[in-house]
């Protein structure tokens, strides 16, 4: 026969977990876009503890989208076959013979990558590129840029029925134009397209920082879209940030409730951000709050 104490860290898990009762029924049947980069895909380690957290979403009744870059992967691949890059004021031109390597690699390598991750943690899902079921169906975002793409219509009807199976997608960020083209999305713009047109509850988008600062660089927990405005007329949000902002801002303006910029690299910062009452990272809420 086993004897045990109860120790202090079982006790504080199980606090812990009696604390998260509000936030789980707060989420119940929500919808949460999450776009995937940077560090939580950069070591198995790290992509299965992103899994388990995007499982347990899933067993408490969030349904999860995930919408995935890949930035590194694809600067490897293109390497190593020798297919050299030009960019355009900082940006890729993506050309016919490099829009093949994006598709292989976000559709293929990564997207499956992801998918078992969720597999190997007990859960089910599904990998699809926007291209699967006219999922994203894109404009040409600028000639000089080749084939990048902007969305101009999500079609859910693929995902509100992967919903009702309990399988998370697992969504790569390729669309089709109008006469079949395949394009590269930009992997924040696809996920804010995705969940303004899910009218997500959230979206989180996992960056390699802490969130929003302000000029002293303190991070920002709470801000409202004019806000957002203001510390980008005023310098304050420049660089890599702004692009972030701006999809959070379209994100809101097409119908989602508010979005989250928090940072990929901490562990359970998806669990963190949904049911603990501090949250994790900068929330990004409309100026009038949705009815």
């Amino acid at each position: 026969m086993k004897t045990q104490d109860m120790n202090r860290d079982w006790i504080a898990t199980a606090e812990t977990l009696s604390r998260a009762l509000p936030y789980l029924q707060r989420y119940a049947g929500a919808t949460v876009v999450i776009k995937l980069g940077g560090h939580a895909m950069g070591s198995d380690a790290a992509m299965d503890s992103f899994a388990r957290d995007v499982v347990l979403m899933r067993q408490v009744g969030v349904n999860p989208v995930i919408v995935h870059g890949g930035g590194p992967m694809i600067n490897a691949m293109l390497d190593k076959l020798n297919i050299q890059s030009e960019f355009v004021n900082g940006k890729r031109v993506t050309d016919a013979a490099t829009v093949e390597v994006v598709e292989m690699v976000l559709s293929g390598v990564v997207n499956k990558r992801i998918a078992q991750a969720i597999g190997r943690q007990g859960g089910r899902a599904v990998g699809l590129s926007g291209k699967d079921a006219r999922l994203i169906t894109c404009t040409q975002t600028h000639p000089d840029l080749g084939f990048v793409g902007t969305p101009s219509h999500v079609d859910t009807k693929i995902l509100r029925g992967l919903f009702e199976q309990d399988i998370i997608p697992v969504i790569a960020p390729i669309g089709t134009g109008v006469e079949g083209e395949t394009f590269n999305i930009n992997g924040d713009t696809a996920a804010g397209a995705i969940a303004a047109a899910l009218k997500a509850d959230r979206l989180l988008l996992l960056t390699d920082v802490s969130g929003v600062k302000n000029a002293d660089g303190e991070v920002l927990t709470e801000l409202k879209a004019e806000q957002i405005r203001q510390l980008t007329r005023d310098g304050v949000i420049a660089g890599g940030m702004i692009p972030k902002t701006e999809t959070a801002l379209d994100a809101i303006d097409g119908g989602v409730r508010a979005v989250v910029i928090l940072d990929g690299r901490a562990p359970n910062a998806v669990l963190l951000e949904l049911f603990t009452e501090h949250g994790a990272g900068s929330i990004i809420r409309p100026d009038i709050a949705p009815q």
